[in-house]
């Protein structure tokens, strides 16, 4: 069978307004997490603001959707929200107000909702990062929010949510019961001025706004997590040791972070700080690691041997109903992106994605627990959720190469590089 002739969710369907029956659920779900974890919510420049407006939100655990209604109570939303959180139940979704959307993807559709809501008098709930972030920092942002903002003219809010990320981190999903989190609700662009600033000056003050570090914030409060697993799972973000600078063989567990090919050990406080068991500590805050992983990326990227290669295990996500195995293709990510190739049914499918296209791509890891980490690529039709096969290898370096290499085809280098790698 083509895989292009799956039935495909129906993006064109119009968003409908938040039912009224549905909304008292909608806070009950929501209010118990609040309270457990003591949220405080700010709010700044709010006063005498309504709906319609664009709310942009960060991102790092499911609690974010709890207490993003809470802090927009009484309001009536629609939120933007990736297909797999469709997954059979479509109509609760869409009767709540969500909007299916298929991440990284330039979607004119999309656009054309969101205007639907704001001509309802509603509040446009956007989670523009796409993903939980990977470390409890600010993930890189689309260009396209100030063109967006400056569409819809409405006015702008962001909502920046903190200890969500250490409470639950994307590495270990268990809640740790931090208390005492916050969530700061700004009004941060009114109507008159997203009409008169330029779509850069509006980029400007979102990124500004979507500055966040969840452990220096943790550290600022003495938010003191005492979980003995508080380190397990790490190693996934924090895959290259910056001891004997290999890669893939970091691993961890309860409290430690280790390396196994030179067997140097740091150990995670329950402040979030790391420390090396001996020796240097070469980082003692982990975003700082995360970052000079990024650093090193870079530079395989510019020197030109940046590659990655694997067969995978491929599901697609055409629609709500769930997934589809397609079976065994091979992917490549390099400079010229990600070319996913396979055969389904004795029919042979090929997916490219430029890498000057792309500025960010989503990862999972051990994603429902069927084939372990995986890298979710989308088209406007179609989802594909690809779990590499090889036993060496960090979705967090593909996540990381997928943002540098679109940075660097935004330079005069990428002919160097080209010209590297067809030499």
């Amino acid at each position: 069978m083509d895989i292009l002739k799956f039935d495909r969710f129906d993006m064109l369907k119009k968003p409908i307004r938040q039912r009224h029956f549905l909304r008292p659920i909608t806070w009950l779900l929501s209010y118990p997490a609040v309270w457990a974890h003591r949220v405080k919510i700010i709010k700044v420049g709010m006063k005498g603001l309504k709906p319609p407006y664009l709310l942009l939100c960060n991102h790092n655990s499911f609690i974010d959707f709890k207490v993003t209604t809470a802090a927009i109570f009484p309001h009536r939303a629609n939120y933007i929200v990736a297909i797999d959180g469709f997954i059979g139940r479509e109509w609760l979704l869409r009767n709540v107000g969500c909007i299916c959307k298929r991440k990284f993807t330039n979607d004119t559709v999309m656009v054309r909702h969101m205007k639907k809501v704001a001509n309802n008098g509603d509040v446009i709930v956007l989670y523009p990062e796409a993903r939980y972030s990977l470390c409890g920092t600010n993930a890189v942002l689309p260009e396209s929010l100030g063109k967006l903002a400056k569409l819809l003219k409405i006015p702008v809010v962001t909502l920046i949510m903190h200890g969500h990320h250490v409470n639950s981190p994307f590495w270990n999903l268990k809640n740790r019961k931090v208390k005492s989190m916050e969530a700061v609700l700004t009004h941060l662009i009114t109507k008159e001025e997203v009409t008169t600033l330029d779509y850069k000056e509006i980029n400007e003050r979102i990124n500004t706004a979507f500055k966040y570090d969840d452990f220096a914030w943790q550290k600022d409060r003495k938010i003191r997590i005492s979980s003995p697993d508080r380190a397990k799972g790490l190693h996934k973000v924090l895959y290259h040791c910056p001891n004997c600078y290999a890669q893939y063989h970091m691993m961890s567990g309860e409290n430690r972070l280790w390396c196994n090919s030179c067997k140097k050990e740091w150990q995670m406080s329950e402040y979030g700080e790391l420390s090396a068991v001996t020796g240097k500590t070469e980082f003692t805050h982990i975003p700082d690691w995360y970052e000079w992983e990024r650093e090193q990326v870079r530079k395989e990227i510019e020197r030109g041997t940046y590659r990655f290669e694997s067969e995978v295990n491929v599901d697609t996500l055409p629609n709500a109903k769930g997934f589809i195995n397609l079976g065994k293709g091979k992917l490549i990510h390099d400079i010229n992106g990600f070319l996913l190739e396979g055969e389904y049914q004795g029919k042979p499918y090929s997916v490219s994605i430029s890498g000057k296209s792309l500025y960010s791509c989503h990862i999972e890891y051990n994603y429902l627990g069927k084939y372990g980490d995986c890298i979710d690529l989308n088209t406007l039709t179609d989802t594909y959720y690809i779990y590499p096969q090889c036993n060496h290898f960090s979705v967090t370096k593909i996540a990381l190469a997928t943002e540098e290499i679109y940075k660097i085809w935004r330079t005069s280098h990428v002919k160097v590089i080209l010209s590297q790698q067809n030499a």
